[in-house]
């Protein structure tokens, strides 16, 4: 299975962004695959936050074409949302226990542990902050036009 970050559903969604044309191509060979898409619901509500907020985007996204965006996804074969499994907190806990995962870094670590939890191969994403969890195997998909 193969989870997507926000970054790649933001960068799909808004056709403004300068990464669209990448991250849209990218995420339609993903979903059109054989290989399982996990969306992780942390990545929803944050898919959310930021594309309907009017200090990011100009105008935003409204909040009905945001959800029937995720809707939109959700409904394509071999997507399924991922939750936090019964042992999170001790998935969660393992990512935390450096030391160094504090404030803001705990979003991510709790996106990589439910992406532990589940099994995922690799989290696509074209954010470095994952790079404070080895233990999950993350892809640029924008650097990489063939996957």
């Amino acid at each position: 299975m193969i989870a997507v970050d926000t970054n790649v559903l933001v960068y799909a969604h808004r056709e403004d962004s300068p990464h669209h044309d990448a991250a849209h191509a990218a995420l339609k060979r993903l979903i059109e695959g054989p290989v399982a898409v996990g969306v992780p619901w942390p990545v929803v509500h944050e898919f959310l936050a930021v594309t309907t907020h009017p200090r990011i985007y100009r105008p935003p996204t409204s909040v009905p074409l945001a959800l029937a965006a995720i809707d939109s996804l959700l409904q394509a074969p071999g997507v399924h949302l991922l939750g936090e499994s019964s042992d999170h907190l001790s998935v969660l806990g393992s990512l935390l226990a450096s030391g160094q995962v504090n404030g803001a870094r705990i979003h991510d670590a709790r996106v990589a542990a439910i992406c532990l939890a589940h099994g995922v191969d690799a989290l696509w994403s074209a954010d470095r902050d994952f790079s404070w969890f080895p233990q999950l195997r993350v892809v640029n998909p924008l650097v990489d036009p063939h996957l």
